[in-house]
């Protein structure tokens, strides 16, 4: 390419990058998702309520947007939640190492156009899902177990109270 029309070329894909993302989660394969009536900051707090009842650890969080924040840049509010415990871990390992990688497991807030917060997951049984074959029943068994987790700690933050 020309140098001269080079500068336009950077120029229109800078602004196609900087264009808002849509801040909805389409459903897909292996994911549960949860559209709610919360709002983003609310549903945050209430994943980590659940969490926390169901004596899981929240072990990481990221979030996009409050890093943009730091930087006088507003988007939609998106959060990532790393949810996991020890006694899982040592067994996850035991029936595979390689899928330590998965750990820990994330829930996603990310907040809608319209001010409310959708909650999604993809479930362990679909993280763990590349494993299998040499996990074993040990991992299959392992996943069940934390998709029941999981799911209970989704149904509780996002029910309506």
């Amino acid at each position: 390419m020309r140098p001269a029309l080079a500068f336009p070329a950077l120029l229109a894909v800078l602004a196609f990058l900087l264009l808002p993302a849509k801040a909805e989660i389409a459903p897909r394969p292996g994911w549960v998702v949860i559209e709610t009536g919360h709002g983003f900051a609310e549903l945050v707090e209430r994943v980590k309520r659940s969490v926390a009842v169901e004596k899981m650890g929240l072990v990481t969080q990221a979030s996009a947007s409050d890093g943009a924040a730091m930087q006088g840049i507003a988007i939609p509010g998106n959060r990532v939640l790393g949810v996991y415990r020890n006694d899982y871990a040592r067994r996850m390992l035991e029936a595979n190492i390689a899928a330590g990688i998965e750990a820990p497991i994330r829930f996603y807030v990310t907040e809608n156009g319209d001010g409310s917060a959708t909650l999604s997951w993809k479930t362990p049984g679909h993280v763990f899902a590349p494993y299998m074959d040499e996990g074993g029943t040990a991992l299959s068994e392992l996943a069940a177990e934390l998709d029941a987790v999981f799911a209970r700690i989704g149904e509780r933050a996002v029910r309506a109270e």
